[in-house]
């Protein structure tokens, strides 16, 4: 695993624990950048899936199948639990998991990186994937708490990896309309849609690295183009 992989989830979840320092206790109540989700249920998901990942790192470790969730419903329940929890303790909540997660990374066997374990849904991917999946977690999250924190205070790298990944999976689905995206910042491209699913030409989206990100996660100061399914 390289150093800067690491890195990121490292610097995501300082950017994540700075903007919810500047949320007091009241504040977790009003609501996120997430519909139907306050700011405390983005907190408790962020814990929840630390958690979930410490189990992906402990079955690549072992070898003992242990998934992120036992199904999609204790998911659910988990981070309705977490939400419901007195401010304080969600804090603590949080600041455990953080910890929890970040020994683990530090102590994975650099020959379980490879091995391979599953995400909540279903996918084989090896354990290095982990970190990317935490890196997406913290840095998108952080701008959902709409805290003063947006897609903007992202680095461009971690960036040009979230919207390649959104844009990878967009690309294979058939339901997504055929759009090419160009980062007139920095001159980045991708292609949506299925090649010859739809007879009409690409329709073309324009914008700021960071506004070709959010358009493609569905989230706030996204360019404007057509609909896309959900990211995630």
């Amino acid at each position: 695993m390289t150093v800067p992989a690491l890195a990121w989830v490292q610097e995501g979840t300082a950017l994540f624990e700075r903007t919810l320092s500047k949320i007091d206790d009241a504040g977790l109540d009003a609501p996120s950048a997430l519909p139907g989700w306050r700011r405390r249920h983005v907190v408790a998901h962020v814990a929840s899936n630390a958690d979930a990942l410490v189990n992906l790192l402990d079955w690549a470790r072992t070898g003992v199948e242990t998934p992120m969730y036992s199904s999609s419903q204790q998911r659910a329940a988990d981070i309705e639990a977490g939400a419901a929890l007195p401010a304080g303790d969600l804090r603590a909540k949080l600041d455990a998991a953080h910890a929890r997660l970040g020994r683990e990374l530090a102590a994975m066997p650099a020959g379980a990186w490879a091995a391979q374990v599953r995400t909540a849904r279903g996918r084989a991917v090896p354990a290095s994937e982990v970190v990317w999946m935490r890196t997406r977690e913290v840095w998108v999250h952080a701008a959902d708490l709409d805290a003063g924190t947006s897609l903007r205070d992202v680095p461009a790298d971690v960036l040009r990896a979230l919207a390649g990944d959104a844009a990878a999976a967009f690309a294979a689905n058939a339901e997504a309309p055929r759009v090419t995206l160009i980062a007139a910042d920095t001159g980045d491209r991708w292609e949506l849609g299925m090649a010859g699913t739809q007879e009409s030409s690409p329709a073309q989206v324009r914008g700021e690295l960071a506004e070709i990100t959010a358009y493609l996660l569905g989230r706030p100061g996204a360019a404007t183009g057509p609909a896309l399914p959900a990211w995630l």
